[in-house]
C-alpha cells in the first residue's frame, strides 16, 4: 500500500471513530459490540462517588458523620461567597485538610485551579482544538482504546459512548492538539476522567491544561517524551526512603524492587486506582491547594503506614500486589488518620529539606506555545512507529537501567558489609569467655542477623 493510500486509510479511521462519539449511545443501537458494553445488573450497588460494586456495600454513613458534613458544607458555602477575603485565605488550609464536601468539589476545584480565569482568557480555544483534532489528531485510535477502559466500574463511564465517555474522548483529543509536545500519553485519561466526574467538558479541558503547564503542578514533565519528571521524582523518593526508612529500602533492594515498579500511578495520576477513591479525593483536594509536595509526602506516608506489613512479604510480586492492589481495595486506615499522617509527613520532610525535589528544569516545561497548531508529519499521520528510539527515549531507557544496576550494587555492598560484620562478631565471641555474653550482646547479634 502506497503512502497516499495509507494516509487516506488513517483519515477514514479517525473520521469513523469521531462519528461514533458524535452520534452517542442513543444513536448507535445494535452497533456496540457486547464486549464493549458490560451489562448493568440490578444487584449492583453504587457508592456515593458513583462507583459500582458487585458486593454489598458497608452500612450507610452514621448520622453523626452526616451532621458533621452538613455543618461543614454550610461553612464552605459561606467561604465560596467571600473567596478572595483574608478570612477565607486564613481558613482555607485547615478546611481543605479536613476535607472538601463532595457536593461542592466542582466549585472548589475550579477555584483552586483558577479555571474560570484561563477559560475567559481563551474564548473559543477549546472548540478550535477539538475541531483541529477531528482533522489532524494522530492519537485518536489510542485515546478511543483508553476511553473504553477508563473507570468502567463508574456509572458515568459504564456504558459505551455514554455522555461522559464522549466528553472524555473530546477532552483528550482536544488536548492532544493544544499541547503538541505531549500530544496524548496513557495515564492522562485517568486525570481527565476524575476531573469530568466533577466538571463539565470545557472546564475539565482547562483544568487538565493547568495541571500540566502550571509550575505548581508541572505534570507536563511526567508525560513529555522521556518522562524527565518521573525520573527526578523517583530519585527523590529513593532519597526519602534511604534517610527515613533504610530497612524498608534495603528490603526492596533485596528483592530487586525498584520504585518504578510500584509507584507509577502515584506520580502519573495522583494515586488514582492505588488508594480507595474517597482517600484519593482527599489527596487531590490537598494537591490542588499545595502542589507537588503533596505527592512526595503521600508516597512516603503510604510506605510509612504499611512498613510492618510490607517487611513481612518476601517476594517482589507479593510486595507489588500489596501496594498496588490490596491498598486500593482496603487501605487499612480511616481517611482522616491518613490525612493526619500526610500532614505530619509533609512537616517531617520539610524539616529535613526533602519536601520538594526542586523547581522543574526547562526540559520538564512546555517549550512550544500552547494552543498553536503544528501539522503532524506523514509518519505520524499514517501511524508508523519510529524505526529507532529518539535520543530522549534512549536516555530514559538508560536511566531505568542505571537505577536497576545501582540497586543491585547497593544490595551487593550491603551483603558484603553484613558478612564482614557477622564475621567480626563471631571472632569476638570466640575470643571471649562464655560467661561474658550479656543479654544486650544477644539482642545486638540477633538484630544484625535479621537484616540479612
Amino acid at each position: 500500500m502506497n503512502e497516499e493510500a495509507l494516509l487516506a486509510r488513517a483519515s477514514e479511521e479517525r473520521e469513523r471513530i469521531f462519528q461514533r462519539y458524535e452520534r452517542g449511545r442513543d444513536n448507535l443501537a445494535g452497533q456496540i459490540d457486547p464486549w464493549e458494553d458490560p451489562e448493568f445488573e440490578d444487584y449492583h450497588k453504587t457508592d456515593r462517588y458513583g462507583f459500582i460494586h458487585d458486593e454489598r456495600l458497608t452500612q450507610k454513613t452514621a448520622p453523626q458523620k452526616v451532621n458533621v458534613e452538613v455543618e461543614r458544607e454550610k461553612k464552605w458555602v459561606k467561604m465560596l461567597g467571600s473567596w478572595e477575603s483574608a478570612a477565607t485565605k486564613e481558613k482555607l488550609h485547615r478546611r481543605i485538610y479536613k476535607g472538601i464536601p463532595n457536593s461542592l468539589r466542582i466549585k472548589i476545584w475550579c477555584k483552586l485551579l483558577n479555571v474560570n480565569t484561563i477559560k475567559s482568557e481563551n474564548p473559543g480555544k477549546y472548540q478550535e482544538m477539538l475541531k483541529l483534532a477531528k482533522q489532524w489528531s494522530t492519537d485518536v485510535r489510542q485515546i478511543d482504546s483508553d476511553v473504553n477502559r477508563q473507570f468502567r466500574e463508574h456509572q458515568f463511564y459504564r456504558e459505551r459512548y455514554s455522555e461522559k465517555q464522549c466528553s472524555l474522548f473530546n477532552v483528550l483529543c482536544a488536548y492532544s492538539m493544544y499541547n503538541s509536545e505531549v500530544g496524548y500519553c496513557q495515564g492522562m485519561s485517568g486525570l481527565a476522567g476524575v476531573l469530568l466526574m466533577y466538571m463539565d467538558e470545557e472546564d475539565a479541558f482547562w483544568a487538565l491544561a493547568i495541571l500540566l503547564s502550571d509550575k505548581k503542578y508541572a505534570m507536563h514533565g511526567l508525560y513529555v517524551e522521556g518522562f524527565p519528571k518521573l525520573t527526578r521524582f523517583l530519585e527523590h523518593h529513593d532519597k526519602i526512603l534511604t534517610k527515613f526508612m533504610p530497612k524498608l529500602k534495603l528490603h526492596f533492594d533485596k528483592f530487586g524492587l525498584d520504585a518504578i515498579l510500584y509507584s507509577l500511578k502515584w506520580f502519573f495520576v495522583c494515586f488514582v486506582e492505588r488508594v480507595p477513591f474517597s482517600l484519593c479525593l482527599r489527596v487531590w483536594d490537598i494537591y490542588l491547594l499545595d502542589g507537588e509536595r503533596v505527592i512526595t509526602a503521600m508516597a512516603y506516608t503510604i510506605l510509612k503506614l504499611h512498613k510492618k506489613a510490607i517487611m513481612k512479604l518476601n517476594d517482589m510480586d507479593l510486595i507489588v500486589n500489596y501496594i498496588q492492589v490490596k491498598l486500593h481495595k482496603d487501605f487499612g486506615f480511616e481517611d482522616d488518620v491518613v490525612i493526619y499522617n500526610l500532614e505530619r509527613s509533609m512537616e517531617e520532610l520539610k524539616r529535613a529539606k526533602l519536601d520538594y525535589p526542586g523547581p522543574p528544569p526547562p526540559s520538564e516545561l512546555p517549550q512550544r506555545q500552547l494552543g498553536m497548531f503544528i501539522e503532524p508529519d506523514k509518519k505520524s499521520k499514517i501511524g508508523q512507529r519510529a524505526e529507532n528510539f529518539s535520543e530522549t527515549e534512549k536516555q530514559a531507557r538508560a536511566t531505568v537501567i542505571l537505577r536497576r544496576e545501582k540497586a543491585a550494587l547497593d544490595l551487593q555492598e550491603l551483603r558484603v558489609s553484613q558478612s564482614d560484620t557477622v564475621s567480626g562478631n563471631l571472632e569476638i565471641l570466640e575470643a571471649s569467655p562464655p560467661t561474658s555474653r550479656t543479654s544486650s550482646d544477644v539482642s545486638l547479634s540477633s538484630d544484625q542477623f535479621t537484616h540479612l
